[in-house]
């Protein structure tokens, strides 16, 4: 049976998708707000947002970042403004999968009555370990960027132990940096001390940043604090790959001559084509059945 998908919105990593799409087969494809992409893809439709029947649609793709406040969607590709709103999503038929990469209030509200089931595809341990990748090639490629010494032997620190701060704590690891890992939990601080790292309690973090040339935060919170900062060595980095608004004192850091960097959405940047990949081999997977719809 011939499914609709509706690819609205999107950034570099989309074009990749798009492509990916066909792997379902039986598709019909309407990309909306790509009208300054010059290339076309096969088997795909172009279409303005207004002349999009929602009624006629088995699948959504909204951008990575979801929507914004008003209904707003992210179209690198248009000048045109692309709003989705309530009664948009109500009239999408029962049964219509609508994916999101991070969903929020405003979105979930939107959602609330409608007849679709929402997928935020970064909330998926498979998405985000897949991500964690390009993320962690992404901090050494600004660490090389930003230093001017090597990463072998470098004191870095990574806050959290998450499926993000795992990858990078490994792969600074793996080109002979001294790397320690700030955790909360204890199953997380004795892995961390059986990969051969060293292990910090995240209360005690302002008591090891003063060894610390690099210090990378993967948590969503606010825990590199004006504490933390204060013992940085001058020259010491921090990237924050936390979501917006980061984990970061941004402004005691800068108050402190640190240079700190929000690097958010690294896969996209870094890599775009293999993140469109993993997100598009995550789609097919769910939409053929492999895999389950919820998280």
């Amino acid at each position: 049976m011939n499914q609709t998908i509706a690819v609205i919105g999107g950034d570099a990593r989309y074009l990749e998708l798009i492509r990916q799409l066909h792997g379902l087969g039986d598709v019909t494809t309407i990309i909306v707000g790509y009208d300054k992409l010059e290339q076309g893809f096969t088997g795909t439709k172009k279409m303005d947002f207004d002349d999009l029947e929602p009624e006629k649609l088995d699948v959504v793709i909204l951008p990575i970042t979801g929507t914004k406040k008003a209904g707003e969607v992210e179209a690198v590709f248009s000048d045109q403004k692309i709003y989705v709103r309530r009664e948009w999503f109500e009239r999408l038929p029962y049964g219509t999968v609508v994916f999101t990469g991070i969903t929020n209030q405003y979105l979930d509200s939107m959602m609330a009555n409608a007849k679709a089931t929402l997928i935020p595809l970064l909330d998926r341990d498979d998405v985000a370990i897949y991500n964690s990748i390009p993320t962690a090639e992404g901090t050494i490629m600004m660490a090389i960027e930003h230093t001017d010494y090597t990463i072998h032997s470098s004191r870095i620190i990574v806050a959290g132990f998450g499926r993000v701060g795992n990858t990078v704590a490994n792969k600074f690891s793996a080109l002979g940096a001294k790397v320690s890992v700030a955790a909360s939990s204890i199953k997380d601080l004795a892995r961390i001390t059986e990969m051969g790292l060293q292990a910090i309690p995240l209360n005690n973090l302002p008591d090891y940043t003063e060894q610390c040339d690099l210090l990378i935060n993967t948590i969503p919170a606010p825990v590199i604090t004006k504490e933390a900062i204060q013992q940085l060595p001058s020259h010491a980095l921090i990237f924050d790959l936390a979501s917006k608004p980061g984990g970061t004192d941004f402004d005691f850091a800068k108050q402190r001559g640190i240079k700190a960097i929000l690097a958010r959405s690294l896969p996209g940047v870094v890599a775009p084509k293999t993140a469109g990949k993993i997100l598009a081999d995550v789609i097919i997977q769910i939409l053929n059945g492999r895999k389950e719809i919820t998280p």
